[in-house]
């Protein structure tokens, strides 16, 4: 293993500030910016569509609540089902970590099929096709807050831009790839072509595409970078030599990305 002084050792406070009761975290400060940041750009798609912009604010509560919801049973039920089958108390207990980004993406397609029926009227897919775009760029900021809270991090690694995470006691003195800036940079690349498909080409008018190329490109890198990725346990926990847990759970994704991108489908947009 390298020597430590060749590695960025990595200390920074997951917490921005402290007032009695209250702090403000990196994670939350990013997790609040990436959907405000979606809302901004989702409504510039509205109105070049001439979309009721008055559905905005129900989408992303629907967004919101679908992402949390989704995120914390998706890390329950992949990665830590045996512990919280033994202490269900404290399933609802976000504050305490836990959450898992497959399990969050199907929490907000399950949310937004909901919107589309109660609200929109229209195909889940019309949705769909606008708030993937700015939800890569959530994932980047996402990913920034993960490297603030030195969690999820990655495999032992020689490489000189390894990071040596000092406050976490798991992988504190060994030099490990920071998995997080790999899948950060990864989503924002995600997010420039989605945005890019979406106004500089007429690739939009086929429904679903764009859902499905945000689906490839998002678990296809994902697919990639959990070979750096120190193990979160689940799946690959019971099934040895197995693919991991987030390798195995994006493989469907990318499947279902194919198919909306390459079926044979009228070009004109139905709503």
């Amino acid at each position: 293993m390298q020597d430590l002084l060749l590695v960025i050792d990595w200390k920074a406070s997951p917490e921005i500030v402290s007032i009695g009761p209250i702090t403000l975290r990196w994670y939350g400060l990013l997790f609040a910016t990436g959907f405000l940041l979606g809302l901004m750009i989702v409504t510039r798609m509205f109105k070049a569509e001439k979309a009721p912009e008055e559905w905005l604010d129900k989408i992303f509560i629907y967004m919101i609540v679908g992402a949390v919801l989704g995120a914390r049973l998706g890390h329950v039920f992949f990665y830590e089902w045996d512990y919280y089958s033994e202490n269900l108390v404290e399933i609802p207990m976000v504050w305490r970590g836990g959450l898992a980004s497959h399990g969050g993406a199907i929490g907000i397609i399950l949310a937004l099929y909901i919107f589309s029926v109660r609200i929109s009227k229209r195909s889940v897919l019309w949705i769909l096709d606008k708030v993937v775009v700015p939800t890569a760029l959530a994932g980047c900021l996402i990913r920034l807050g993960n490297l603030m809270n030195s969690e999820i991090v990655g495999k032992p690694s020689d490489d000189p831009w390894a990071f040596n995470f000092l406050k976490n006691p798991a992988v504190a003195g060994t030099p490990v790839h920071p998995v997080q800036l790999y899948e950060s940079v990864c989503y924002i690349l995600s997010f420039f072509v989605l945005y890019y498909v979406y106004w500089f080409t007429d690739r939009k008018e086929k429904q679903g595409f764009i859902f499905g190329l945000f689906l490839v490109l998002i678990f296809g890198f994902r697919l990639y970078l959990e070979q750096f990725k120190r193990s979160q346990g689940g799946f690959e926990a019971v099934v040895d030599n197995a693919l991991s847990t987030g390798q195995l759970l994006s493989i469907p994704f990318i499947l279902i990305g194919l198919f909306f991108m390459f079926r044979p489908t009228p070009t004109k947009r139905v709503p």
